[in-house]
């Protein structure tokens, strides 16, 4: 059977060899070369690379002074990793309502969930679609909130022509398994200034600059004056990392190419409905997701052929620990329902999704 997530890993194991028999495992100047690597990919100043997208996301609401009583917006559409970070901190998550046609935030939403304790905004882009940033950015303009995007879906994506790590306060990424570019386990945090590179390189390893001398006797001269974390990424995640990376032109190009041929054969398939994806924004499709009038119907399709699918992510407010946020959000409520995801890894071809299509047509001419 086809496998929905499939990690397209280098065969070229010459830098992680080279870190092992070095025996310097733990951040270092392979690191380094990896930021700088990233650096030239996304066209972006400053950056930080941490231990995940989960750890990107809790340092970002650091750098943007969320403290504790404060309120930050988040869709309830998501990975529990979006929120989490905000309970961290003991802020209170304020969860907003989607665009149905698209699964993103709501920009028109927005506005009505604003309150004096905002402090922050996380917008997510789902499966790989980029947000609504040109009206996200209006609707909270002049009211010093911080914009954070979870790109964890979205590595490579752009909007209207400027990749997505360049636009936003801070963007987040993953390097989890899964993703598009993976390191094993890791993150980054794009930032729009030289202060937030510093600062967050600061908070990602104890509180400590590493930059700093040490006396004559090895200790650190630094009395470390910020809460800091064990966030950082090491040498070996980062050599895995800087082989992928060398590849992922090709692996993005067969994800949106994947992506736009599932559009275009199921766009009149009458029980089924295309996202509305505009063509000012790349879609890097780390998955296809789509919505079925009958999910449990077209699931049973699926199934009789071994094609794989995924709910991917039910709605986070559904959790325990977030269930004292939870509220109504009515498009969110619709899109539950119905939402079913595709798979777009290296390993799916047109050949698979014309099999799935004429297996569809067929059921339709049988009036199962």
């Amino acid at each position: 059977m086809l496998p929905f997530f499939s990690p397209k890993i280098s065969n070229d194991t010459s830098l992680i060899n080279k870190v092992l028999k070095s025996k310097f495992v733990s951040e270092g100047k392979i690191t380094e070369k990896f930021e700088k690597e990233l650096k030239k990919f996304l066209n972006i100043k400053y950056c930080a690379t941490v231990n995940s997208g989960t750890s990107a996301i809790h340092l970002a609401l650091i750098a943007s002074n969320v403290k504790r009583g404060d309120e930050v917006i988040v869709p309830a559409q998501t990975f529990i990793a979006s929120a989490l970070p905000i309970i961290y901190i003991g802020a209170k998550p304020v969860f907003a309502d989607i665009d149905s046609s698209t699964g993103n935030i709501s920009s028109k939403g927005i506005k009505k969930l604003i309150t004096k304790k905002t402090k922050a905004l996380i917008v997510v882009h789902w499966g790989g679609y980029p947000c609504d940033l040109d009206e996200i950015k209006k609707t909270i303009r002049g009211k010093n909130i911080k914009i954070i995007e979870d790109a964890a879906h979205c590595f490579g994506g752009k909007y209207k022509n400027k990749n997505i790590g360049s636009i936003s306060d801070f963007t987040c990424f993953s390097f989890q398994a899964t993703k598009h570019l993976t390191s094993g386990d890791g993150g980054l945090i794009c930032c729009k200034k030289k202060s937030d590179e510093k600062r967050i390189k600061k908070l990602r390893w104890f509180g400590f600059d590493r930059n700093l001398k040490k006396d004559n006797k090895g200790a650190r001269i630094d009395r470390v004056s910020v809460l800091g974390y064990k966030y950082q990424l090491n040498n070996y995640s980062a050599a895995l990392g800087l082989s992928n990376l060398k590849n992922i032109k090709s692996l993005l190009n067969h994800h949106v190419k994947i992506g736009n041929y599932y559009s275009k054969k199921l766009k009149n398939i009458p029980f089924l409905k295309i996202l509305n994806f505009k063509k000012n924004r790349l879609h890097t499709y780390w998955f296809y997701q789509l919505l079925a009038d009958d999910r449990s119907k077209f699931i049973k399709i699926l199934n009789e052929i071994d094609f794989p699918y995924s709910i991917v992510d039910k709605r986070i407010d559904n959790y325990q620990i977030f269930k004292k946020y939870k509220k109504k959000l009515p498009s969110l409520e619709q899109f539950e329902k119905k939402k079913i995801s595709l798979p777009v890894n290296y390993k799916i071809s047109k050949k698979h999704i014309d099999k799935l299509v004429g297996h569809i047509k067929k059921k339709i001419r049988q009036n199962v």
